[in-house]
């Protein structure tokens, strides 16, 4: 399970002088009691400041909110975790036998925690312009694949603004189908803008996060109607776009910019 810790050094691009440093940054505390933790702690800080710090220099025609927004995407577990996958933490962790056999390795808030620990470690170990280097190398990638003025949005949110700027009335959205047991329900719902002659389904385990999996391909779906041109809406709709969404959303529980 536990892979030459040179090989993840390699990949952070930093050296460690003090290798106890990232030992300590790799142990869950069902390890041992020299666990990670407090470097958790020092890492989310050095990652929120680095992060700022980067938005702010980068994006110089974005206002504080929307830097705000960006910043809180970018530090979120979700993110990390992703990152922490890149990197193939998951090879190195240290666990104690119980979260191993329950596979915690693969759990997002363990990986999450981890990777802030590590750069919380080469914070200490290198001081800050080195963690700051290694930061930046990890999210670069990212941030030069994506819209910064969407990153962040949920899917309501980005199809509400999408239609509006095209003067295109808002989505409706309506429950089609529950299925499971009250503690483990599963939504489905229909999503239809009737302009555009848009149709899709979404599934969630809460009715807010099937509308999102809906929004998203609605979102996906607008392109290919538009330039199929806006429906009159005087014929009956002989084959609206329908999509099914297969499996269960994992929409994040922020809903602080969701469309209500």
């Amino acid at each position: 399970m536990h892979m030459d810790p040179m090989l993840l050094q390699n990949r952070l691009g930093h050296t460690f002088h003090n290798i106890k440093l990232l030992q300590q940054a790799l142990t869950h505390r069902s390890h041992s009691v020299s666990h990670n933790e407090r470097l958790e702690f020092l890492g989310d800080s050095v990652l929120n400041c680095v992060i700022a710090t980067f938005l702010y220099e980068r994006y110089g025609n974005i206002d504080e909110g929307d830097l705000s927004r960006l910043r809180a995407n970018l530090v979120k577990q979700q993110t990390l975790y992703e990152i922490a996958q890149n990197l193939g933490l998951s090879q190195f962790l240290r666990l104690g036998e119980g979260e191993l056999k329950s596979g915690g390795f693969r759990r997002p808030s363990i990986l999450a925690d981890t990777l802030e620990a590590v750069l919380g470690a080469v914070f200490l170990d290198a001081g800050f312009p080195v963690v700051q280097n290694v930061i930046r190398a990890l999210y670069l990638p990212m941030l030069d694949t994506v819209d910064p003025h969407a990153l962040g949005k949920d899917a309501k949110t980005l199809l509400q603004e999408c239609l509006q700027s095209k003067r295109i009335s808002l989505p409706q959205y309506s429950v089609v189908a529950t299925r499971g047991a009250a503690h483990s329900q599963e939504f489905e719902i229909e999503c239809v803008i009737p302009k555009l002659a848009i149709r899709v389904y979404g599934r969630g385990i809460s009715r807010r996060a099937g509308e999102q999996a809906a929004a998203q391909l609605a979102l996906d779906a607008v392109p290919a109607a538009l330039m199929k041109g806006p429906s009159s809406g005087r014929k009956k709709q002989a084959h609206p776009t329908q999509l099914k969404l297969i499996g269960v959303a994992t929409i994040q529980s922020d809903e602080s910019n969701e469309v209500k």
